[in-house]
This record gives structure tokens, sequence and C-alpha cells, in this order.
């Protein structure tokens, strides 16, 4: 059974993960020379909600990989505005780790391989081809080809290519598998409203931030800068991907999260302006290095999909992350992830798809974001256990909850104690 992953983000990662742990053979296809996509300038966790959905994971058999990001963490119980006991992790060290820990699980990593195109039999997969002329065939297909990308989009809907880390210039433009396929996405634009967005945040070098302000972030993990009231950003808000962040406390202040770089969460800062504060007189951006303009723009089209993240249209390929919709961050990526690689493996077993119960916010967020994306206003929102909509939702449910072992025993009634690390395959499953 070989179950091929494309895409190596958070959601490709988990994929390749679950489907390994499920019993089957695992490749995962990268187009870059870095796993992890986004992931390599996020760097937080269980911040709000996704603490609640992170040990949900660990406790439905995601605990190995989840130690390996809790191994590179800078900072524990970090509260920032609107967001509480946040987890940051170092986006300088998470990537060798992550990769490490497929290797040793004996996922085939085939990386700065960009897919062309599929063979295909009817509305059956059967191979894929690279620019590099190489066919990589398969069982099961999972597109974690995200949202993002390529250079034309940032260009039409942003402020042109901002040299992001997903270096598109550089290894070639996000190649869909859904669309290759010849399923129709979800486009913005198309009978709904443009529901892009651009990356919320960039990243500074902290060797050009003031000594003292670079003592204080890494003592701290927070620093909140009052900005004067001609500097405040309420306006750009609006068209951040992570909506949770789009709050006063962050258009009047900057908020600055330590995750091995300096995390400035108000995006498109003009530089010339940045350096006009106290302490920032020699900033620099990191990524993107033309955050002073823009970041990346997301969301450009989606998958339409099951709860059980199974494609429509496509009798074998199965979607994670963003490419399910409009959902919006690593712990969202990682849920759905490990969903598409588990249930990869069931397909090819002849077992039933599992369905994550609404009794767990890692369920309940898939089947409401897709009930709310049939709703023109829904297709305007983003959905993240974060903030937003979705946290809301989490609170008047009760799903919210940074109690462990009422999380663990939750999960046990579901029945789905360490689901995602038994071996499908060999037939414990009907």
């Amino acid at each position: 059974m070989r179950v091929v992953i494309v895409g190596g983000g958070w959601a490709g990662c988990a994929a390749a993960y679950s489907a390994r742990a499920a019993g089957a053979e695992a490749v995962l296809i990268e187009k870059t020379d870095m796993l992890l996509g986004t992931g390599l300038v996020g760097g937080i966790m269980r911040n709000n909600g996704r603490y609640t959905a992170m040990e949900e994971i660990w406790a439905m058999g995601g605990g190995e990989f989840l130690k390996v990001i809790e191994g590179v963490v800078t900072h524990r119980d970090v509260n920032f505005p609107g967001h509480r006991h946040a987890m940051l992790y170092d986006v300088t060290r998470i990537e060798p780790a992550i990769k490490t820990m497929l290797l040793s699980r004996g996922v085939q990593l085939k990386m700065q391989k960009r897919i062309t195109g599929v063979d295909k039999s009817e509305n059956v997969i059967v191979a894929l081809h690279t620019a590099d002329c190489k066919k990589i065939r398969g069982d099961v297909f999972i597109d974690c080809t995200g949202t993002a990308g390529p250079s034309g989009n940032c260009a039409r809907y942003g402020a042109g290519c901002a040299m992001c880390v997903l270096r598109c210039p550089t290894f070639g433009p996000r190649v869909s598998l859904t669309d290759r396929v010849g399923v129709a996405e979800i486009r913005a634009g198309e009978g709904f409203p443009h529901f892009e967005a651009m990356s919320g945040s960039c990243k500074l070098e902290k060797k050009s931030l003031a000594p003292a302000l670079v003592k204080k972030l890494e003592k701290e993990g927070v620093l909140v800068v009052p900005l004067p009231e001609h500097l405040h950003k309420t306006g750009q808000l609006e068209k951040k991907a992570c909506q949770q962040y789009a709050t006063n406390d962050f258009a009047e202040n900057l908020v600055i999260l330590d995750t091995g770089h300096a995390k400035l969460m108000a995006p498109y800062f003009p530089l010339e302006i940045l350096r006009t504060l106290d302490g920032f007189q020699d900033a620099r951006y990191a990524d993107p290095y033309s955050g002073g303009r823009g970041n990346s723009v997301r969301f450009m089209a989606m998958a339409p999909c099951d709860a059980s993240l199974r494609v429509d249209g496509a009798q074998n390929l199965f979607c994670a992350g963003e490419k399910t919709g409009l959902l919006v961050g690593h712990t969202e990526a990682i849920a759905t992830g490990f969903l598409a690689g588990h249930n990869a493996v069931r397909l090819l077993c002849g077992s039933k798809p599992l369905l994550l119960p609404a009794e767990l916010a890692c369920g309940d967020i898939i089947t409401f974001m897709q009930r709310e994306m049939k709703k023109t206003e829904g297709m305007g929102k983003k959905y993240t256990f974060s903030g937003s909509v979705y946290f809301e939702r989490m609170l008047e449910l009760g799903l919210y909850t940074t109690d462990i072992a009422q999380i663990r025993e939750r999960v046990a009634k579901t029945g789905l104690t360490g689901i995602f690390s038994k071996n499908v395959s060999r037939g414990r499953f009907s």
C-alpha cells in the first residue's frame, strides 16, 4: 500500500506520519529544499483553543509527532493580546527535527520535486509526473499543496512577490494536485466574495533590534510596543489571513513574539517608518525580505471535500491543511493531516473512513467550516481554534478547555484514544 503526499507543509508532514503509522508506505513530495512551508515562519501553538485541539491530537495517537515540536520550544504559557497560554517553537530548529523524525519512521522524502502532471484512469489517479521527468506511482494520494502562490497571484492580489519563505521564483510555482486531476476547485471570486488573504506576520532579524528589546523579548517571549496614533494600522488588518490577530490591540501596538527570530505580528510595516521607532532604528526583515510591502497571498483555491477529507470527483484523492477550506494555522493543518493520512490507508483496506465526531474540536471545526462555506457570508471568514468565529463557537459549545485529563476523557468517550498510532492494515477496524 503506497500513499503519496504532495506538499511538505505541516499538513503534508502529519499526513505522511499518519499514513505510515497506519501501515502504508508513505512518500512525501516537496518542491523546495525544506519541509514545513509556512511553519518555517509561524511558530505559534497552544494559543486559546489550539491548546484543546493539540491535546486531542495527542490523545488520539499523535504524541510522538507533537513531542518533536515540544523539543524545540522557546517559550511556554505566553500571553499576548487576545491570546493565552501560547507555546512558541524555534522556527530555526523545527524543520531538521521534523525531517529526522519522519525519516526515522520510514517516510520516503522526495525533495525539490515539483509535480507537473497526472496519469489517471477515469477518476482514479495512477501516477504523478515531476518537472524532472520522473514518474511516481501510488495507490492513494493526498493534496497538501496549500493555497498560496504562484507569484502572479501575489502581484494580482497583493503587492507583488515579497520573496517569502515559499520561494516560488526559485523552486517554481505551486501546482495543485486537485486541479491537475481535473477537479474544479473553489476559487475566489467565482460566485463568492474574494476570500484571498495575505499572510499576516513578518520576521525581523534579532540582531537588527536594540539589545535591550532583544533581552526583554527572549526573557518574556513577547514584546508589546505602543504605536503613535498616526501609525495605527486598523485598515490593513482586514487583509490578514489570520483574522484572530486582526484586533485593535494589533493595530495600535507592535506585538512581537520570540520564535527564534523576532516575529512581528503587524504585517506590511514600511521599513522607513518602522525605523523611526525607538529600538528599531536598524531593523531589517528576515522573511519575507520585502515584508515592508506585503507577504504571501493565500486561499486562492481549495479542494471540494467531505468530512473524511476525501476530494469530490477523485476516487483515491484526499486533501489536508488549507486545501480543505478556509482553515488557518499549524495545529489545524496537523489535525487534518493526521485524518487524511489515516483515511487514505483505510480506503486501501476497504474500511469505512474515520469521521472525527463533533464532541471533539478537531471534528467539529471540519464540519462547521464545510457547512459555513456553503453560505456566501461564510466564505468571507476564516476558521481557527485560536480566535475569531470558530474559537467563539468553541466557547459556546464548551469545547474549549486546558484540562488535559478532561480532554483525554472526552477522546476516550468517542473511542478514538490512540487511533492515529494503530496499524489499520492489520484489519483491526471495520
